[in-house]
This record gives C-alpha cells, structure tokens and sequence, in this order.
C-alpha cells in the first residue's frame, strides 16, 4: 500500500513520541508533535487534524503496513507502546518490500559497467546481498572490509554538509608528530577514502598550498566565522592523477618507477594494478617486470614494502636506496631482539668470568641518533678524546640510550643497579690512544672524604675516584657501548677471563698477563661489552684508519651494607627505575 511523504512523517513522529517513555503523551500531544515536524520536514503551517492522527494511529497498529504496532491507552488517557523496546524501524522487511528492492537492484544493475555509475557497484551488491540473507534468513554471503572502530567517522557527515554548503571551519588537529593540538580556520572543498581512512582536503588561507588532513587526527570541529573560500579550479582527478594514495607533492614531477615482481607475486599486481599508468613490460620465469608514472611518495614505499621479498626496485635509484634502508631497519628490528635466555646466560657468564658480549642492542637507526647528539661533544681539532661527565653534557642522551634493550639488560644484570659514571671516548685512528694492562676502580664521589676501608684515592680533570672495598666492587658492573666496529685491528680491548675475583698487586697483574690466554673483545657496531670492574683488561695500538667510539657506562647497587654509609657520597648522574 502506498504512503505519502506527509502521512510517513507522521508515523516515524509518532513513533519517536511513544518510544519516549519519560513522558505521558495525550492524544493533543501527539497532534502537536506532528504539526510540529510537518512544518520542521516541509514547511506545512496548517496543524494536523485529531482525525488524521486517529488514523495514523490505527493504521500503524494494523498489519496494512507490516507495523502491527502494539499501541496502548493507559488511564484512558495517555498513549504509549507496551512493549517498551518496540519500533516501527526495527520491523522486518515484508515479502512486498523485499520485492520491490530486488526491482531496484535489478534496475540499478542495468548500469553497472557505465563510468558515470560506477560508484553504484558496491551500493548494488550490498543490497542485493541484504534482500538474499532477508529472503533466505540465512547470514550475508558479502563481507565488506570495513573499519567501524576509526575515530573521527562521527565527523564525516558534519564534513559532507560543510563542503556542500560552502561553510568554513575552526579544526582543532594534532598530527602524529605534534606534541600539542593546534586550532586554525580550514575552508574544505573535498572528503577522499583511502584504505579505509578518511582524509579531508581544503585550505587555510586563500594564497596557500592544498592540505590534506586526517579525520582521525581532528580533536574538535566547529563552523568558523570567516567567509568560506572556495576553489573553483580543483579537480580530483587531476590533482591525483600521478599519485598513490592522498599525499601529492604540489609542482612535483612524476616519475617513471620500474618494478620487478617475483611469480608468485605477478598474478596479484597484474589483477590488481598499484596505479592507474601500470604498465607490464616483460614477463618470464623470473617474474614481470611492471612500470608505472607517479611521485615518489609514503604510500608508495608502503605499497612496495607490503610485498616484502616478493617486489624489487629497478629504478629509480632514490626509491631503491630509500626501500633498502626500510628493509635493513625492518631487519634492525629483529637482530635486535633480545631472548631471555641469551640474557641470563649473559648474566651469568659475567658473574663467573668477569666479561660477556650482546652484539646487537641498538638498531642502526638508534645508533645514527646517538651519534647524531654526540657529535657537538669532541673537540673537531681532535685535541680532545673524551667526555667524562656525558649526561650532564648531553642529557638528551639518556633516552636513546635507555631503550627497551639496554634496560632489560640491566635489570637481569641487577634490577636495583643504578649508574655512577657516564664517559664517552672517541678515539681516532692518528691518536693511537691506548692503555696497558690494569683493573678498573668506577666509583665516583663528590669530594674526598677518608672513610674507613676506602683505598687508593685518585683525581683526574678534577673527578676525584676512590676504590672501594672488594665486597662493594663485586656488585658493580661496566657497560660499554660500542658505536664502531671494533676488532682487534683498531684497538679492541683484551682481557683476562676470571680475573675480576680480587684486586691484584703490580706483580701478579704482570704474571697473569704473561702467562695466560687473554680474550680478544671484538663487538660490532650495536653491541655492548659486560665487565665486572676489577676485570684485567688492556687495548692495543690501532693498526687501521677505523674509529672505535664507546659510551662507558658504569653501575653499582643499591643493595649496600649500612655500617659503610658511602652511597649518599656517590655522584649519581640517574638511577635505572
């Protein structure tokens, strides 16, 4: 049966007013409430008449409609629904509705394949797809990628209206890398979907430059009070013509980008293009060799990088060497991987031997960035070769330091430890610095003060070092943080296994070193050298033109005797929570 506009306002109305069970809606406040929204929907001034209402009233409880709506009178008086969860748009869909929305589909289908209609294809099968689970009342057959759960969808619509509407906005937007939101008036002209993320296109100011932003990333949006700016000359398809993806390098030009697919991989790229421009150039047992002309951009480099092993670059050269370097910090990553067994085998070996190797902690990404705050620190006349209060100097430093895998191990080494002692030594290859055989003593205080047990005073560059007893030393530990390759050929150190037991005169240091085997610490770029302090150990003059920078770090415990009453005097630079 055929409704008309007016009559299914009125329905969807009434519904709305008996679904409200906060209030008792009379028979005069339903006619008030429809006459109410005949004039918000379309402009009717003339009120609604008691027997119109009357009507709707029992149409909507009949099965004319398919509503069968179980609408009550209590007290004679007051209208509601007695099912309080009842509602004319939660009905199932009727054999005669299911019908006429296969006709649509059917219809709808007859431009399936025509360019202006191409935007149909997935309204079609969606609905086609929710007539059959109606029909059937089986699940849908069609799952639609989709992600319900993105923040910023609650603004699409508001967007859409704002556009259309030619209105401004206020956008309050904080990228991923801001540390803080920041407010500014936008003048919109296009919303863009890529990959399930929306992204909203516009201007600031009229002279300026295209913006794209994420709908994620808007904190809060409200309309703006400057007059909206349009850009009359913009066309989508143009503008992204050359691109992959929504980032678009205004003036930039494309370039022509090579790609070899391996087979198992070409079946996928073929079917499925990367862009537009693709183009196949070759194709054998080694795989198909595709081209395509675009800018070379982030969503690019992701395409390319989600074939992993399956896709290589051939040109250009700055695509290639920016996809090794994502590869190689992709590799970084995993290298840098530190099992609990190799740590506690680490821990042990350094307990019994006086030494232990982890080759990679630090990615080569994070070595490029401690390097990057050291470089400020040594003389570039090369007049200096350490710095020995570091993080003082430098205290950026200690965040690229402390990552994951330097704190893990430090808390297997001793979850209490905390550091004394921060130096870096940068050592050039002309210096030819190196130092003979010896113990280190690492505890640093303040000022000299005798205490009761406490040996062997010295002072360097105004650091004043005291060796404290055996049974203090024992807690403590070394880390040496290697930024260089280190071999034996530029200065690598040596040292003696087990000889961290005690502290050793000048004659049985010489002994030792003469008649044992000492072990040749070699660490790559990354790794990290363990010493307990009294370890013997010496490096021996560079023979090559390699540098070998090393971050000294040294740590104790907090785990001390009471009666020595020394820690309060320690220079801490920060302690490992």
């Amino acid at each position: 049966m055929p409704v008309n506009r007016n009559a299914l306002i009125r329905y969807k109305t009434l519904d709305k007013c008996l679904q409200n069970r906060y209030r008792k809606w009379t028979l005069d406040d339903l006619i008030e409430a429809c006459s109410e929204a005949l004039y918000d929907y379309e402009g009717i001034d003339k009120g609604v008449s008691k027997r119109s209402v009357q009507a709707d009233i029992q149409m909507m409880r009949s099965d004319k409609l398919g509503y069968n709506a179980p609408i009550i009178v209590v007290d004679r008086k007051y209208y509601t629904y007695e099912d309080p969860n009842y509602s004319i748009t939660n009905i199932p869909l009727t054999d005669q509705d299911l019908s006429h929305l296969s006709e649509a589909v059917e219809f709808m289908k007859q431009f399936q394949g025509f360019s202006h209609f191409r935007e149909l294809d997935g309204m079609v099968q969606k609905l086609e797809d929710h007539i059959y689970s109606q029909k059937t009342n089986t699940r849908p057959v069609i799952d639609f990628e989709k992600n319900e759960d993105l923040k910023g969808l609650e603004h699409l619509d508001f967007l859409y209206q704002s556009i259309i509407n030619k209105k401004a906005l206020r956008i309050t937007y904080q990228s991923f890398k801001a540390r803080q939101a920041n407010s500014f008036d936008f003048h919109p002209f296009l919303l863009k979907e890529y990959r399930n993320r929306w992204f909203l296109m516009g201007r600031k100011k009229k002279q300026e430059d295209i913006m794209i932003l994420a709908i994620d990333r808007i904190v809060k949006i409200e309309h703006s009070e400057k007059r909206y700016r349009d850009y009359p000359g913009f066309d989508a398809l143009s503008y992204f013509k050359h691109a992959i993806g929504v980032t678009v390098a205004a003036g930039k030009d494309p370039v022509k980008v090579t790609l070899l697919v391996s087979p198992k991989h070409a079946p996928y790229v073929l079917t499925k293009p990367l862009h537009p421009s693709q183009k196949m150039v070759s194709r054998d047992s080694n795989g198909a060799v595709i081209s395509m002309k675009v800018q070379h951009n982030f969503e690019l480099e992701k395409e390319i990088l989600a074939f992993g092993d399956g896709m290589k670059v051939i040109a250009p050269d700055s695509l290639k060497q920016s996809i090794r370097y994502r590869l190689k910090g992709a590799v970084d990553m995993y290298d840098t991987e530190l099992s609990e067994k190799g740590l506690v085998k680490a821990r042990k070996k350094l307990k019994k031997q006086g030494y232990a190797k982890l080759n990679q902690l630090y990615t080569s990404r994070e070595i490029r960035k401690i390097l990057a705050l050291l470089d400020p620190v040594i003389d570039p006349n090369g007049k200096t070769f350490a710095c020995r209060r570091l993080l003082q100097e430098v205290p950026d430093l200690s965040s690229a330091l402390l990552n994951q895998n330097m704190l893990r191990v430090i808390r297997t080494i001793d979850p209490k430890a905390f550091l004394t002692k921060a130096i870096y030594f940068d050592k050039p290859p002309k210096a030819n610095w190196y130092v003979t055989w010896h113990q280190d003593v690492p505890i640093n205080v303040n000022k000299k003060k005798e205490v009761k047990d406490f040996t062997s005073w010295t002072e360097k560059s105004g650091v004043i070092s005291v060796c404290p007893p055996l049974e203090i030393n024992q807690r403590g530990f070394t880390i040496r943080i290697h930024l260089d390759d280190t071999d034996d050929k530029n200065g690598a150190l040596k040292v003696v296994p087990g000889s961290h037991q005690k502290r050793l005169t000048d004659e049985e240091i010489r002994l030792i070193t003469t008649l044992s085997n000492p072990y040749t610490a070699e660490v790559p770029a990354g790794g990290v050298m363990l010493m307990k302090p009294l370890l013997l150990h010496a490096s021996a003059e560079s023979k090559t033109e390699k540098r070998r920078r090393v971050i000294h770090l040294e740590f104790n415990s907090r785990e001390l005797p009471k009666k020595l009453d020394w820690a309060e005097r320690l220079n801490l630079e920060f302690p490992i929570e």
